[in-house]
């Protein structure tokens, strides 16, 4: 795109393309042959636990005979664009958009079989991708059903 051979100057070329002056002149820096090296170990860690962030990488490096620093380890993490999993504050607040339905079985009498009937779905991880489990439960032959009281939203 740009000609460095053109008789158009530099200058005039950039703001015609739509680009700093600067990323002319920048020549990027490869990646040394250490960090390929710790990225590979990171990434083999990070598949094997996932939920490790950089401190307890770096420990496992560390383990391993691997010296390096965290924010080293947390800079290459997100070079690769990996982070850890684990559960982030906040999950069970609502979303104002979302509709909020009444508890139906407030103040109601379950005393005959097949009256109330309650639905859970779950997944099971398996080695390749993951399965559903479905359960249902008729709460009149639940044994606690007496002490039964649902969680208040």
């Amino acid at each position: 795109m740009i000609d460095r051979n053109h008789p158009l100057p530099l200058t005039k070329q950039a703001p015609l393309l739509g680009i700093s002056r600067s990323s002319l002149y920048y020549l990027p820096k490869p990646v040394s042959q250490a960090d390929v090296e710790l990225m590979h170990r990171l990434d083999e860690l990070h598949l094997e636990y996932p939920f490790m962030g950089a401190r307890m990488l770096c420990d496992q490096l560390g383990l391993s005979g691997i010296q390096s620093g965290r924010r080293r380890v947390g800079t290459l993490m997100k070079r690769m664009g990996i982070q850890a999993l684990y559960r982030k504050p906040g999950t069970s607040k609502k979303h104002p958009g979302h509709k909020v339905y009444p508890y139906l079985l407030r103040g109601m009498a379950i005393n005959q079989a097949n009256q109330v009937w309650a639905l859970d779905t779950t997944y099971i991880r398996m080695a390749k991708g993951f399965v559903y489990l479905t359960a249902v439960v008729g709460y009149y032959h639940r044994p606690n059903y007496p002490s039964f009281s649902p969680v208040k939203m």
